[in-house]
Parts: C-alpha cells; sequence; structure tokens
C-alpha cells in the first residue's frame, strides 16, 4: 500500500465518492492529533494522495511514519471492504 520514495511514505486511495473519502479523511486527522504529526495530503473527488515524513527529524521517514501508516491502513480497510461490497 506505502511506497518509500524521496525521504517519504506515499500511497494514493481510492474510495466510493466524495462523502466516504471526507469521512476517512476525518478519522485520519483524530489519529494525527493523537500523535501530534500531520500528513502532506489532497483529495480530488473520490481519491487520497498521502504522503508521510518527519520535519522535525530533517524530512525523512521515521518510526512515527510508519506509525500512523499503520493506523490509515486500518482506517482504510473499513473503506476498502464498503466499496468492496459495493461493486
Amino acid at each position: 500500500m506505502w511506497e518509500e520514495k524521496d525521504n517519504a511514505l506515499h500511497t494514493s486511495l481510492k474510495f466510493k465518492n466524495f462523502r466516504e473519502a471526507f469521512a476517512f479523511m476525518t478519522e485520519v486527522a483524530i489519529e494525527c492529533e493523537k500523535l501530534n504529526h500531520h500528513p502532506r495530503w489532497t483529495n480530488v473527488w473520490d481519491t487520497i494522495d498521502i504522503e508521510l515524513n518527519t520535519h522535525s527529524a530533517g524530512n525523512i521517514v521515521t518510526e512515527l511514519d510508519h506509525k500512523l501508516a499503520k493506523k490509515i491502513e486500518s482506517i482504510f480497510s473499513k473503506y476498502k471492504l464498503k466499496l468492496a461490497k459495493d461493486v
């Protein structure tokens, strides 16, 4: 799901529609606040592109990025299951 390149973890996630993509972002935002670690991300309709690295460590990938990536994967798994059922 994640690709490490240019000192960052990258992924692109597709959702059923904008509403589900935004709901996912809201869930992830809550986890980001808990970790005090925030992604660089963009959302265009049903697709979210995410980039993770740690700015305070010199913009490299750290354990904190891997921890957040796992949380994001866990949250996304719920949406993937919904998407599969609707296809």
